[in-house]
């Protein structure tokens, strides 16, 4: 019986499926990297025949995607969403799909072993890498690795996992692999070596020295604004291309991707899809984190208390649409180093971006795992200023945006369902303080987010307690304008 997916409304795979190799193992099929990733492998064997496949790999959770994907023999539909119209394509370069806990963690291994596999790549969010967002070292005390580190050869971390494959690719004397980060952290790469190293050094130092020498950790920079898939997407994809597909999965047409060209056993030739591949994606990705990202968690958190609930309804707002390219522009740009790039076009066009009414991007979604993300949007951004002496309101008014959705409560009295891996910390620190000043004290006692030196910073804790105060007094569509007509 024929698949319906290649009977869809849609660009169809029309390559030698067959032909393809399962050289990339991925570790996160998650959404983002279903539109993003997976749709310049799929560009490539369409236009330049190439036969880079993929094995896909969720390691926790996402049961159900790997068995969508599995039961569509291993296609899926990728809509890019404008406000003119709408298009798709089904993706065809997906040779294999494991779920650890459903396949076992052996089936996941062997994959990883195979001899053509060249890369490892990850969207696994900031907080698999296991780390210290504040210090981007090995959280040793971190449950997943105690457990890994008392049975190494059945992991169920990331870090365990890659570890483990590369062990067992020594043992059999088959080369390394590249180990890629496609995931929203500063020096992506850096970080997964630093995690894996650690990682392997209390395992075994002989393979901690073979990984050294022999693996190489491309960081890398990636764009593309993928809401979170509702049944409303998946309705509208089905309307658009006549096929139900539940691992459909729905973008905007904008797509970037920058990557450390720095792989030790070969790589496809993304830059034919239109990556760009350079000696340094440091300064792209802090352009990144701190233009886009950094504009995105303001508008998440202060659009979620005014009781927006998507960005491009934040956009419709002018004092939050001032704000946000006023970050960009005034307190963002200034703390980067990639030259070559026009930051006030691409200020621009953020906000072109975020104004799409399709997209439909949930503040609440972009204001999960904040613990992770605050340091590189704005953390790092607030320690330039206050070493080159400048004053930085908005970075200010975001962190106390943070503060105020984490205190649980929203302006109407309901309460935030607050999601984030420190929420337990976090909680705490709510719960033994007094709201207004004590909790700003409270929360910028989580050394993990904001560091020793940070909270020792009498102007970064003025500044962020003026706003906090200001949020509370007049709340957040009313701060968002006083601080817009102070600029």
């Amino acid at each position: 019986m024929e698949n319906k997916l290649l009977q869809a409304h849609a660009t169809l795979p029309q390559y030698d499926r067959d032909s393809l190799k399962a050289r990339i193992v991925h570790l996160g099929f998650g959404a983002f990297h279903r539109a993003h990733q997976a749709v310049y492998a799929d560009i490539l064997a369409a236009e330049q025949g190439s036969d880079w496949g993929y094995c896909e790999v969720n390691l926790i959770g996402g049961e159900q995607q790997i068995a969508d994907l599995n039961a569509q023999d291993n296609l899926y539909t990728v809509a890019e969403m404008s406000a003119d119209a709408w298009t798709s394509r089904v993706v065809g370069v997906v040779k294999k799909a494991l779920h650890a806990q459903v396949d076992g963690l052996e089936s996941v291994l062997a994959a990883m072993c195979e001899p053509q596999v060249a890369i490892v790549s990850l969207t696994i969010t900031e907080k698999g890498y296991c780390h210290s967002p504040a210090t981007g070292q090995l959280m040793l005390d971190h449950p997943f690795i105690v457990a890994d580190l008392q049975n190494p050869h059945q992991p169920k971390s990331a870090p365990g996992v890659v570890v483990e494959a590369l062990a067992r690719r020594k043992a059999a004397g088959l080369p390394a692999f590249s180990v890629m980060s496609c995931d929203n952290m500063p020096e992506n790469g850096h970080v997964m070596r630093s995690v894996t190293c650690a990682y392997a050094r209390a395992v075994d130092a002989e393979l901690a020295d073979w990984i050294e020498t022999h693996v190489t950790f491309p960081s890398t920079m990636v764009d593309r604004i993928v809401p979170a898939v509702t049944p409303d997407t998946l309705d509208k994809i089905e309307q658009l291309t006549g096929v139900r597909d539940p691992a459909a999965v729905a973008c905007e047409p904008f797509r970037q991707w920058v990557i450390e060209d720095n792989f030790v056993a070969g790589r496809p030739e993304w830059e034919k899809a239109g990556a760009e591949l350079v000696a340094d994606v440091i300064p792209f990705e802090e352009m990144k984190l701190r233009m886009l990202n950094g504009s995105h968690s303001f508008l998440a958190y202060l659009g979620y208390l005014a009781g927006y609930q998507h960005i491009n309804e934040c956009m419709e707002d002018e004092n939050y649409r001032a704000a946000a390219h006023a970050l960009m522009i005034g307190e963002q740009a200034p703390t980067l180093k990639v030259k070559g790039v026009d930051l006030g076009r691409y200020a621009d066009l953020l906000i072109a971006r975020y104004s799409n009414p399709a997209l439909r991007h949930r503040t609440w979604q972009i204001a999960m795992d904040g613990s992770q993300k605050l340091p590189q949007r704005m953390l790092d951004s607030v320690r330039w200023h206050l070493a080159h002496r400048k004053p930085f309101p908005l970075l200010a008014l975001g962190v106390a945006g943070w503060m105020r959705y984490v205190g649980g409560v929203d302006e109407q009295g309901k309460a935030i369902e607050v999601s984030d891996p420190q929420l337990a910390v976090i909680q705490a620190a709510v719960k033994g303080s007094a709201e207004g000043e004590s909790r700003v004290h409270a929360l910028l006692g989580i050394e993990a987010i904001f560091g020793k030196a940070l909270p020792q910073d009498a102007d970064f804790v003025d500044a962020v307690m003026k706003a906090y105060q200001t949020l509370l007094q007049k709340g957040a569509k009313a701060t968002v304008a006083q601080f817009v007509s102070q600029r």
